[in-house]
């Protein structure tokens, strides 16, 4: 009995002690936040408008990376609210859907070895979005700058050749083309590179850590989203973010007219506008 009583103060004491761990971290971390974003704070009452005024326009449009986490929310928002008349997924392997909502998707199965020999899949879409990307652990550091710099650029040179004009692409917090770490260098780099190929309009989201039931996860990133998830609801943090704002987001921004031709939107950007749109 004294035993039981013994381990019951020291869980409490335990989860006392992390509780102000996670508010001090989170009180640190609101001192180094993204700045508030001003401009996408009160679109909200306008936002079906907006959609409805782009529905009319009949465009088209394709997802890379469909069968990744943040694709398949991205293809469920865009299927939800109905923007685009003909949505086509391009990737390596054909999809199996069971929802009739998906029956009238486009598919194209592509080598990503070998994309010039698909450079019909690309051609005559008016939005394309790319979520496309795999890790170092999974790929290896060849594989990884193969598929998340190689295949990504290849694939926008493609969809501005075939008449893309609109081009969004999922990066990620911290991306910088000189950084010293290959994930963020990467990241940078292809940003840079498919803003060089001009496209009318281009938006680069910079999520922070994704806050999702991974199928594939590994340990360490269970933990962290774990920790990111209990740090969200003591603070508003630029770390992490829950992934159906990312979707949401993204499909919100592509109705938004912008003050200028690239946009980055760093992590809370990404959740004031992901927000916004589920009012």
């Amino acid at each position: 009995m004294l035993v039981m009583k013994l381990l019951g103060v020291n869980l409490a004491k335990a989860t006392g002690i992390l509780t102000v761990v996670v508010v001090v971290i989170a009180a640190v971390l609101t001192y180094f936040d993204d700045p508030d974003p001003v401009k996408y704070s009160s679109m909200a009452d306008s936002m079906k408008t907006l959609e409805e005024n782009f529905r009319q326009q009949n465009k088209s449009c394709f997802i890379l990376g469909a069968s990744g986490e943040t694709g398949k929310v991205l293809l469920q928002e865009l299927l939800e609210r109905n923007i685009f008349s003909k949505i086509t997924l391009i990737g390596r392997r054909q999809l199996t859907f069971e929802d009739k909502a998906y029956e009238n998707l486009v598919q194209e199965v592509v080598d990503f070895e070998k994309l010039d020999d698909h450079a019909a899949a690309f051609q005559g879409h008016d939005v394309g979005y790319c979520c496309l990307g795999t890790t170092r652990a999974k790929a290896g550091v060849e594989g990884f700058i193969r598929v998340d710099h190689d295949y990504v650029l290849k694939s926008a040179e493609l969809a501005k050749s075939g008449g893309c004009t609109q081009f969004h692409l999922e990066s990620s917090r911290g991306a910088d083309k000189n950084s010293n770490f290959l994930y963020l260098k990467v990241k940078g780099q292809v940003e840079a590179d498919i803003e060089a190929l001009g496209f009318d309009r281009y938006a680069i989201y910079r999520p922070g850590v994704l806050l999702v039931d991974r199928q594939e996860s590994r340990p360490g990133e269970w933990i962290a989203r774990k920790f990111f998830r209990a740090l969200s609801a003591v603070s508003s943090t630029s770390m992490a973010i829950p992934i159906q704002e990312v979707g949401k987001a993204m499909v919100s921004n592509t109705v938004l007219q912008p003050e200028q031709k690239t946009e980055i939107l760093e992590n809370k950007a990404i959740s004031s506008l992901g927000n916004s749109a589920g009012k």
